[in-house]
């Protein structure tokens, strides 16, 4: 009880105690002299802890502290605080969640997601008392309620007269620039010089005639400085595969402004796939972990994780799994993504499949439902609610959810002229040793493994095993592929190559195209090889071509891979009227590509299923 609150009891007790007086002034000096003397006496017989009611009130603050799990020893847990039976059960899963015992870890995050009763205040304990290690298999527990992530702390102020524009040219500029691969060289000269132009042009300061900026600024509409800003992104991507760049992007707060960068562009999933790219690299070193906890970084992945978009669920549930080394050994680069478990899971992982795109194609959008026909050449939206259904993640992981389902991503183009990177020529060869890497990174051949792949995909999965059986530390690939499915795979080349003449896309066809060829001696060589490393292996084989032509452009209509060039000379070929770009796209769950599919899968998996 307050001080004033008792003085005012008593004045209360005195007023009702005894018939008023008739003389009002004698009736203030009575109660004048009570009052005084209750204050008085107050004050000698009482030492107001005021720390005690602001504990009650910042109850959700008090920390826990750290105590042994000795059960031989006695100690009063709870001491200092005085606790309400219905908090006890949180604190209890605090200490849990850091016992020495791995198991009762898990065990404690578990119950922690799953609880559904708690009030917000007790979410809170949770969210300020967990460490690192909890906090981040909480962001993997599907269940998990998001008042158990704290908001990120406040971001730094920009510079006076700066932009974010500027700060991520600045962070960019301050990376070490030499002893580079030319791709790299090239993403941070290009990203340096627009950076440099746009900002320019906004402040008046180049090609001003008479001090007038505008038209050369306006002459920037085309660039926007989203677009520049993806120039700086991009080229910060390529830094971040570098361990050492990654420590320079934390030191020079590289955190906090990607975070300003992916609170700006909510509505620009480009944007932020990419920082979600940058994060994901930084993750693979564990000694920055505990600065992305800090930084705030967890609480946006745990939302980012449950959203229905698949990229952004994916790219967050990659970033978060390179955060938890409590239950992934495994380390996920850039450029290999979950699609199913997107959390932790007490289901057994008993296999992997493994889906490698295309030509043009990607590792989400190829393996969208079928929709419209569209332009081999034509760029699909980067708008993910245009996007149809991953089915890989919405089917196949329901009927078979015992997988690890892993789609792979890398860059191909039609033409010199729309590579990404002018100095990239990377061969089948180049790409294959560099997917193998991260594969292998990511654990694959630790258990059976099916690969699915499309087009130019099926040609790095023939290259990639035959690279896999040369080096002894990649046997396990080798000994644990169950089965392959190519969905229109060249294996005899294409005559996509034979019109780079007189198409405009392909007037200086990428090595790519060079490699699709007819007449291409490498892949005669590839398919002869693998052939011959196939005859004693024990895994299944099953083919699919499509019937239809597609479009090249506005004016060619092509069969992009006909059946004899499909036909590997092993297993099943099945010929399905769609078109180059529909034959990895089932139109409903029941279509019989997915059906198909599916069956060999579960055949070539059967017994490993059962165990």
């Amino acid at each position: 009880m307050s001080l004033a609150a008792y003085c005012v009891i008593c004045w209360r007790r005195m007023g009702t105690s005894t018939p008023p007086p008739k003389s009002s002034t004698y009736w203030r000096d009575i109660s004048s002299l009570f009052i005084t003397y209750e204050v008085l006496a107050l004050k000698k017989s009482l030492t107001l802890d005021t720390q005690v009611v602001e504990r009650e009130k910042m109850k959700s603050y008090i920390y826990v502290h750290t105590v042994s799990l000795d059960k031989t020893e006695n100690h009063d847990t709870f001491s200092t605080v005085d606790i309400e039976d219905h908090d006890c059960a949180v604190w209890l899963l605090l200490r849990k969640s850091r016992s020495d015992d791995r198991a009762a870890r898990l065990q404690a995050v578990q119950e922690m997601s799953e609880a559904r009763h708690w009030h917000d205040y007790q979410y809170r304990i949770i969210a300020q008392a967990c460490d690192m290690r909890t906090l981040t298999g909480l962001a993997r527990s599907k269940e998990s309620d998001l008042r158990f992530f704290l908001h990120p702390p406040p971001l730094p102020s920009l510079k006076e007269d700066s932009s974010t524009e500027e700060e991520l040219r600045h962070l960019l500029a301050s990376l070490p620039q030499t002893d580079l691969d030319e791709c790299i060289q090239c993403f941070t000269a290009l990203a340096l010089s627009e950076s440099s132009q746009s900002l320019a042009a906004q402040k008046g300061g180049l090609w001003c005639f008479g001090g007038n900026g505008l038209p050369y600024a306006e002459s920037f509409g085309e660039v926007p400085s989203a677009t520049v800003e993806m120039f700086c992104l991009e080229a910060l991507v390529k830094h971040s595969e570098i361990p050492t760049h990654c420590d320079k992007i934390e030191a020079n707060g590289g955190l906090q402004l990607l975070q300003r960068l992916y609170q700006l562009h909510k509505d620009c999933p480009k944007v932020q796939r990419n920082i979600m790219r940058i994060l994901g690299n930084m993750a693979l070193n564990e000694h920055l972990h505990s600065t992305i906890v800090r930084s705030g970084w967890v609480s946006i992945l745990a939302e980012a994780v449950k959203s229905q978009h698949v990229m952004e669920a994916s790219h967050a549930a990659r970033t978060l799994a390179n955060l938890d080394r409590e239950t992934v050994p495994d380390k996920y680069q850039d450029g290999v993504y979950l699609l199913h478990p997107l959390y932790r899971t007490s289901q057994p992982i008993k296999a992997d499949v493994l889906f490698i795109h295309g030509l043009m194609g990607a590792a989400f959008k190829t393996w969208r439902q079928q929709d419209n026909d569209q332009d081999l050449t034509e760029k699909v939206s980067e708008d993910e609610t245009k996007y149809t259904t991953c089915w890989p993640k919405s089917w196949l992981a329901r009927d078979c959810p015992a997988l690890r389902i892993i789609s792979v991503e890398y860059d191909t183009s039609l033409s010199d002229w729309r590579a990404r990177c002018p100095t990239e020529r990377k061969s089948i060869a180049f790409r294959s040793n560099e997917l193998l890497r991260k594969l292998r990174a990511a654990g694959v051949g630790d258990r059976p493994v099916i690969w699915v792949s499309h087009s130019m995909g099926g040609l790095l999965v023939k290259k990639m095993l035959l690279e896999a059986s040369k080096k002894p530390e990649m046997s396990t690939i080798i000994n644990n592929t169950r089965g392959i499915i190519f969905y229109s795979v060249p294996h005899h080349g294409s005559h996509l190559a034979e019109y780079s003449v007189n198409i405009r896309y392909l007037l200086f066809p990428s090595l790519e195209v060079k490699e699709l060829s007819k007449d291409s001696p490498a892949l005669k060589t590839l398919q002869d090889d693998f052939l011959e490393f196939a005859k004693d292996k024990n895994f299944q084989v099953l083919s699919f071509v499509e019937t239809l032509p597609t479009y090249i452009g506005s004016m060619i209509k092509l069969h992009v891979v006909p059946l004899e060039s499909a036909d590997l000379g092993l297993g099943d070929l099945i010929p399905v009227d769609v078109n180059h770009l529909n034959i990895c796209k089932p139109k409903t769950k029941d279509a019989f590509l997915y059906q198909r599919t599916l069956q060999f899968i579960r055949d070539a998996l059967a017994k490993d299923l059962e165990n």
